[in-house]
């Protein structure tokens, strides 16, 4: 099979490999697309230390079942599949025990320890895939596997919030807005200083305010989430807060947070991060995802363009969620 391969830092590399080998308990599936996520920079980057070397990147995987193990049950040969970043987790420790598998000490990550989908074949684990709704092609689909689910589980962190700010109005950003303006949340959108076009595509899809990440929104929020990987944005949403609210840090990977004083997280106020997802947050966002409808927006590249997909994200010259169209 073909598949771009990270051997070292910062670039990938186009190479002719064995397809792999089904395992206990997996799918081998014939991938379609692979969304492009900003972890997968941070892991090409270096930025994400410890990934397994060599390496096949990306963990938003449409395709195809093409063999299945003799013990997975709940798949057929042929199902349209979808893979995500938590690829494997053990099962037996206290966090998996309580429902907490997004926090396995022994978890196995698509795209980082596995080998994810930036190729024509992978397999996974049946127990972390999931059928997508008939409603979604594969292009359109695939952002929702990673920006979609793990923003999911940020938005809900903030439970009843009315007021919602959302920092780095980027992918994840625009899937989650639509979900909680659908619940008939009020959104306030900060995205970087002077980016009035992406203040007015907040505005456009519904946000009540919107404005630079340096700046204070008109009213006092109940929480802020934040998807951009700037860790000054901590403070800055915090002072943001209305008493009792909550920062939730949705990014899998975060700069330095610099001090702050006391007194702007005093009154109860709360910062927490987000770690992975869970399968039941996935199951409940891709239930929810087709009544809103929740849309994407994309940019298709071939295979062997995904460096080219990469370095457009690096650089902030992507309007939408780069897809890489595999077979």
């Amino acid at each position: 099979m073909r598949a771009m391969v990270l051997e070292k830092p910062k670039r990938l590399v186009l190479r002719d490999m064995p397809k792999p080998r089904l395992g206990t308990g997996q799918l081998l599936i014939r991938v379609s697309v692979c969304a492009v996520c900003r972890t997968d920079l941070h892991i090409v980057d270096g930025e994400l230390t410890e990934p397994k070397l060599p390496l096949i990147i990306g963990h938003q995987i449409v395709g195809r079942v093409e063999q299945l193990s003799e013990n997975v049950t709940g798949f057929s040969i042929g199902d349209r599949v979808g893979v995500p970043w938590l690829g494997w987790a053990d099962g037996t420790c206290p966090y998996c025990r309580s429902s907490r598998e997004n926090l396995c000490d022994n978890a196995r990550f698509t795209g980082y320890n596995i080998d994810g989908g930036y190729a024509e074949f992978t397999v996974a684990d049946a127990r972390y895939c999931f059928h997508l709704p008939e409603k979604y092609g594969d292009v359109d689909v695939a952002p929702l596997l990673c920006a979609g689910m793990l923003g999911y589980r940020s938005y809900r962190k903030t439970g009843d919030a009315k007021r919602l700010g959302i920092y780095g109005f980027g992918n994840a950003a625009h899937l989650i807005a639509q979900i909680a303006l659908y619940e008939k949340k009020e959104i306030y959108a900060f995205t970087r200083p002077g980016d009035t076009a992406g203040q007015e595509e907040a505005r456009s899809l519904g946000a009540v305010w919107a404005g630079g990440s340096d700046g204070m929104p008109p009213k006092k929020l109940d929480a802020a989430i934040i998807f951009a990987s700037v860790g000054r944005l901590v403070p800055a949403a915090l002072r943001a807060l209305a008493k009792g609210g909550m920062v939730v840090c949705g990014g899998i990977h975060m700069s330095d947070i610099p001090s702050f004083p006391y007194v702007d997280l005093w009154n109860e106020r709360v910062i927490t991060s987000v770690a992975n997802l869970t399968r039941r947050d996935g199951e409940e966002f891709l239930k929810i995802a087709p009544r809103v409808p929740v849309k994407t927006k994309t940019e298709v590249f071939p295979l062997e363009d995904a460096n080219t997909a990469l370095d457009k994200f690096r650089a902030g010259k992507l309007a939408a969620t780069a897809v890489l169209k595999i077979s």
